[in-house]
């Protein structure tokens, strides 16, 4: 058996610069599934995404897959990309170990919950609302910063972080506080503010309709440790179902463990794991 790829047509590239490519996987000459590889825009031309990989029922578990993620590295190693990464949906187990045999290892994850009763209210003393425009000013000044610290402190190059958490901001939050379809929030003890949410429509998927999605979470140093996280995911509840949404999602770093027992405690469940390997 030779398993070996086989371009589908030339090298596709973007106004952006990514630049994305389609194999046959082959055995001895005959397609018996396909791979797609592309470098990743959100991180830059150094950055990679195994796209998707197939193989036909019929030619499964003989180590086709393996040898043609493989392949398709040593493409993108031609490349220059020095990073790979891929999304796997947490209910494909095959594909998850296929991953994790091949070196790939869990970067993040993202979670969703249906909203089916009303949240409760904020503790005692503590009130929802909408952040102030010197309220935004002062947490659009270190917001790029902090989401770009998130994905250094797992691996992704300085560089790269920087340029996603900028382009990130700046795609979703167009007209700034005013951005339709965005929700900032602060959980206020009396005047003082303990800490803020960010929630916005969002479509998931093309199969599914639009959801709430958590953006941002943070409590203030020094008022970590009091249930106010809890309290400002209810707020989030309660932001995306006046919204007229029935869910709430949310993407979670795997070094995060107390967000993440937050989040199962609260009755998120995983939908995809985002994975990542170096070239």
């Amino acid at each position: 058996m030779t398993t070996t790829l086989r371009p589908t047509g030339p090298t596709q590239q973007d106004a952006d610069g990514t630049r994305a490519r389609t194999y046959d996987v082959c055995d001895n000459g005959r397609p018996v599934g396909t791979v797609e590889i592309s470098t990743d825009p959100r991180f830059g031309p150094t950055a990679a995404v195994l796209r998707s990989l197939r193989i036909d029922e019929a030619h499964r578990r003989r180590g086709r897959a393996t040898i043609a993620a493989l392949a398709a590295e040593e493409v993108l190693r031609g490349w220059g990309c020095a990073q790979i990464r891929l999304e796997v949906a947490a209910d494909n187990a095959a594909a998850r170990g296929l991953a994790a045999a091949l070196g790939y290892t869990a970067r993040s994850r993202n979670m969703v919950k249906d909203l089916r009763e009303p949240a409760p209210a904020p503790p005692g003393g503590l009130t929802g609302r909408p952040m102030t425009e010197g309220e935004f000013t002062v947490w659009r000044g270190t917001a790029v910063e902090e989401y770009a610290r998130s994905w250094t402190e797992v691996g992704v190059p300085e560089d790269q972080a920087r340029r996603m958490s900028e382009d990130t901001h700046a795609v979703l939050l167009p007209q700034g506080n005013a951005t339709e379809g965005v929700w900032l929030h602060v959980l206020a003890d009396g005047t003082e503010a303990v800490g803020h949410v960010w929630v916005a429509r969002r479509q998931e998927t093309p199969q599914d309709g639009p959801v709430g999605y958590v953006y941002d979470i943070e409590v203030r140093e020094g008022r970590r440790g009091h249930g106010y996280g809890r309290a400002l995911m209810h707020l989030a509840d309660d932001l995306t179902a006046a919204a007229g949404l029935d869910r709430l999602g949310l993407h979670v770093f795997e070094s995060n463990t107390p967000a993440l027992r937050l989040y199962e405690s609260l009755g998120f469940v995983t939908t995809r794991y985002n994975l990542a390997k170096p070239l």
